[in-house]
């Protein structure tokens, strides 16, 4: 639940960045509503994570698309707290390619830490 909120509040905003939808408010105000849902959901993700991983430490230690996940998650918050950030500054620049790209990394990693995720079950 806690990806699923994380995701839904990340792909309105980034999909606001690339320049559809939500045209009334602009990208800052509406990365600011829904920033506290971000954070929550991070915060979450990482609180039911660490016990889940601590269940089952050794399977996973050997897990391929465990490593993968591990690799998109780090990417995908140090890609929220640095590019994404900037892109999403009341001052930046509505439209430019720093937001189009930041966007599109974005979907990129956290497509990438739902479909590790969910092949873990499967390898």
């Amino acid at each position: 639940m806690a990806l699923g909120m994380l995701i839904g509040t990340l792909v309105i905003v980034d999909l606001r960045l690339l320049g559809f939808g939500m045209r009334r408010q602009s990208v800052s105000q509406l990365a600011g509503y829904l920033g506290r849902w971000t954070i929550f959901g991070v915060a979450m993700m990482i609180a039911t994570g660490i016990p889940l991983f601590m269940s089952e430490a050794e399977k996973l230690s050997k897990s391929s698309p465990f490593f993968y996940k591990m690799v998109f998650l780090t990417c995908a918050i140090t890609l929220h707290f640095t590019l994404h950030r900037k892109a999403t500054a009341p001052g930046a620049m509505p439209g430019s390619g720093l937001g189009k790209l930041a966007a599109c990394l974005s979907l990129f990693c956290w497509l990438g830490v739902a479909l590790a995720g969910r092949a873990i079950a499967f390898l």
